[in-house]
């Protein structure tokens, strides 16, 4: 018996070494600015580990968003060059697997915003003082909210409720399904962030250089801080803080049940943190428009753990998957990858023109736009266009799990007949 128990210790030893296997796989969404409700970017998955070129799609005008990936479909906004007004404002729905067009749909005002994709509905905001609503599937139209401003600040989706902010200081509160008020709440200035939301909490910051803090449901106002210029960064809520850049050339950490400070770093120069930070492994990415730089800091304390060094500042918010940052320097027009725990560079891919996009990741594929007017798919690639994973496949894990446990099952009858 003696030999039996040894055969199964080692398949037990050999499928807890395969099991967590299965789990490094990809994350196959990114539904909204920054991946999830609290802004954090981060999934604990595999990104892209090169810089190949899958596809390109060429919208005719400005990506400015980030893009949404959810089941398969990317989600961008583009608008012809310039900021005045142009004709051709478009949401595009596109196979990730190939970049091909399935839909599109037409406002008149620019889209600065990034979508937002919940229960097959897809939404953003517009210059022409609207929050829309559409089919995801079939780009059909749903409904509008109409905002007393231009709606510039990307939607966010939690418990059925849509979250964004407008130019007439108004972040307004829709019910997802329906686009009828929930309530608003009056601010001083601009709100162009995406607002978190965490706990029943919703976060954001104003042009009036302040920070807020709502009650989720109702609208009433928990708490404010106020910075020392405006505020155009999306917050991020992580370890029981909310994390946010100001254009006082400072990131902050402010305590996220009542306000208080907990830190603040400076983080550029020359009046703008409008980079929104993200959040892994108690580490905040952030950088400044004019210091050209990445820093890594301290969630806890603020400290520099590293900084890297861009061929331009940077105005976008970074991704983190798995232990690699992707950062998308503005006017650098460069994506980087850098090692999440020392901030060397493992790649680097050129565009033709500014990119203003954060990444969105999903599949192993970065997906990102830029002023050259291409929205760009880069990572691994298996062959017929298709990103796929970078790490060993589900089929070839479950294929060896049962190898193996065929084998033990195999010795461990043939040491019972031998002793018998």
């Amino acid at each position: 018996m003696k030999g039996f128990f040894l055969v199964t210790f080692l398949a037990i030893l050999c499928l807890t070494i395969a099991l967590p296997l299965t789990l490094a796989q990809q994350s196959d969404s990114w539904p909204m600015f920054h991946g999830d409700p609290a802004h954090t970017g981060y999934v604990d998955a595999q990104g892209p580990a090169t810089n190949q070129t899958l596809w390109t799609y060429s919208t005719g005008g400005w990506v400015l968003s980030s893009p949404a990936v959810v089941n398969g479909i990317i989600y961008l906004t583009a608008s012809d060059a310039g900021y005045r007004p142009t004709a051709n404002n478009n949401i595009i729905a596109l196979k990730a697997s190939d970049g091909s067009k399935l839909w599109n749909y037409s406002v008149s005002g620019k889209i600065y915003t990034s979508p937002a994709v919940a229960n097959d509905i897809v939404y953003f905001g517009s210059d022409d003082h609207a929050i829309y609503a559409l089919n995801a599937t079939t780009g059909g139209y749903l409904w509008k909210c109409i905002t007393d401003g231009e709606a510039e600040g990307s939607p966010t989706v939690s418990n059925g409720v849509v979250y964004a902010g407008s130019n007439d200081g108004k972040l307004y509160a829709l019910d997802a399904a329906t686009g009828m008020p929930i309530w608003n709440f009056t601010t001083g200035g601009y709100i162009t962030g995406a607002p978190a939301v965490a706990n029943g909490i919703v976060y954001f910051g104003s042009y009036d250089h302040k920070v807020y803090a709502l009650d989720a449901t109702t609208g009433a106002k928990k708490w404010e801080y106020t910075t020392g210029s405006v505020i155009a960064s999306a917050p991020v809520v992580a370890q029981g803080n909310v994390y946010i850049g100001s254009y006082d050339n400072n990131t902050y950490a402010l305590n996220a049940d009542t306000g208080a400070l907990v830190w603040k770093v400076q983080t550029g120069y020359d009046q703008c943190v409008q980079a929104s930070p993200a959040y892994a492994n108690g580490v905040i990415y952030t950088g400044g428009a004019f210091d050209n730089k990445v820093h890594a800091l301290d969630a806890s304390t603020g400290a520099e753990k590293w900084s890297y060094t861009m061929d331009g500042g940077l105005t976008t918010a970074p991704a983190v998957i798995g232990h690699t940052v992707y950062v998308t320097s503005t006017l650098g027009n460069t994506t980087y990858a850098l090692n999440a725990d020392s901030g060397a560079l493992q790649w680097s891919y050129q565009t033709g023109g500014n990119i203003y996009s954060s990444p969105a990741i999903a599949n192993g594929i970065i997906y990102f736009g830029a002023y050259d007017g291409n929205l760009y798919a880069v990572g691994a690639n298996s062959g017929g266009g298709t990103g796929t994973s970078t790490g060993i496949s589900n089929t070839i894990i479950y294929a060896a799990i049962i190898v193996v446990v065929v084998i033990v099952v195999a010795v461990a009858v043939v040491l019972l007949r031998r002793r018998r």
